[in-house]
């Protein structure tokens, strides 16, 4: 496995399950060196030095992504998010998302989002059978990242199939098809956020609870983004804050079905949701894959990279490495410490990485304390990529 991987010719299998590709390549190639010269990186402590490098590594993809993309849309928009960007823009849109998130104003959440949690499960009540991500998982971070820019509710509906396009263009390796879609999805996106901006402009919220006012306004020194800047940024947002927290929820409630034991242990002590979800981060982590380029020639795991190197971080093998985590492979509720890397670390952390767990918390608790003995059916499908790991559809009896 580990001799034969190449991140752009992947196995159905992959797919399917790529953990024991990530464990023969943590014993036997832990920095493999890619067909195209790029890396790829499987273990936890190599992931994380890259990770804390302040100068060592970059995020900006300029030049990998124009061969990937051409000049396109869906290139002007990942090159100007804040995920595939260096200080000091990717300082600039940080500050200005983190104001709107602080420990507060996510507290101040907590009420509106146990309230649209119930209101799905009371929907979900009146039938037998349902999909734990089209009924359920998906349509919480939609609201809640709807809720943080002010979106309509009535414009909210195609927002889930813009991301999922713009996303999949992500993945290492794309056909024409995907292409098309995820440009035809960034060009429909730009042409709803300049109306939703116009309109915000004449009409402003309250900076210290809209999220959309603040980054049209700026900060108080009067630094703003662009115009450019602000639309691709507000994508970002509302794909990166519902694509991963909907591969969260679904992959929690699928797990804890496979893992029946642990589902009986966190519904006969409910105060272990927070290491269950921090639990669902680590063994099914949302996000599997992230990148830097090397600035200058360093060394890493006893191989020496040149500078301009690309480097692919795999957060999935990391976070079941067994010189890190004791037992990895075993789904645990209550382990601790848990110091996974689902949510990255270093100046690209997570910014909504609070909000995230709190929307993991809340929805897991809720549905077990309403469906405990819900059970999945068949048909299940997952997303099909590397990159993002989660469900499309999961269908469900809600009352075994």
């Amino acid at each position: 496995m580990a001799a034969d991987f190449e991140l752009g010719a992947l196995s159905a299998a992959f797919y399917e399950d790529p953990f024991p590709y990530y464990d023969a390549l943590r014993r036997h190639a832990p920095v493999k060196r890619l067909r195209d010269g790029a890396y790829f990186l499987t273990r936890y402590d190599d992931v994380m030095a890259v990770y804390k490098s302040r100068r060592g590594f970059s995020s900006d993809k300029k030049s990998e992504f124009l061969p990937k993309f051409g000049e396109s849309p869906l290139y002007e928009h990942h090159t100007s998010s804040l995920v595939f960007n260096d200080p000091p823009l990717h300082s600039r849109v940080r500050r200005l998302i983190m104001g709107a998130l602080t420990p507060r104003a996510i507290d101040e959440m907590r009420a509106p989002l146990i309230e649209l949690v119930e209101t799905l499960l009371d929907r979900m009540d009146r039938r037998e059978d349902v999909d734990l991500v089209e009924d359920f998982a998906a349509a919480i971070p939609v609201e809640v990242i709807g809720n943080l820019l002010d979106v309509p509710h009535e414009e909210r509906e195609p927002l889930r199939s813009w991301s999922l396009a713009i996303l999949g263009a992500l993945e290492p390796v794309i056909g024409p098809d995907v292409l098309a879609r995820g440009n035809a999805a960034v060009e429909a996106f730009l042409a709803y956020l300049e109306g939703l901006i116009s309109r915000r402009k004449r009409h402003p919220g309250d900076p210290q609870q809209d999220l959309l006012t603040r980054l049209i306004v700026g900060e108080a020194n009067g630094e703003a983004l662009s115009p450019g800047e602000l639309l691709h940024n507000c994508i970002f947002l509302l794909n990166a804050g519902h694509e991963t927290t909907t591969n969260l929820i679904g992959s929690a409630l699928v797990t804890l079905a496979q893992h029946p034991h642990e589902r009986m242990r966190l519904l006969s002590d409910p105060s272990l949701i927070e290491p269950a979800i921090e639990e669902v981060l680590r063994y099914e982590s949302p996000n599997q894959l992230g990148n830097r380029i090397a600035v200058e020639s360093v060394e890493i795991g006893g191989v020496t990279l040149p500078a301009g190197a690309r480097i692919t971080l795999c957060i999935g093998a990391a976070n079941r490495d067994p010189d890190q985590f004791p037992d990895p492979q075993r789904f645990d509720v209550g382990r601790t410490p848990n110091r996974h890397v689902a949510f990255a670390a270093g100046i690209h952390a997570c910014a909504g990485m609070s909000l995230a767990r709190l929307e993991g918390q809340v929805a897991v608790s809720r549905f077990l304390a309403r469906y405990p003995r819900y059970r999945i059916a068949g048909g299940v499908l997952r997303g099909g990529r590397a990159r993002f790991r989660g469900f499309l559809r999961v269908p469900a009896t809600l009352h075994g």
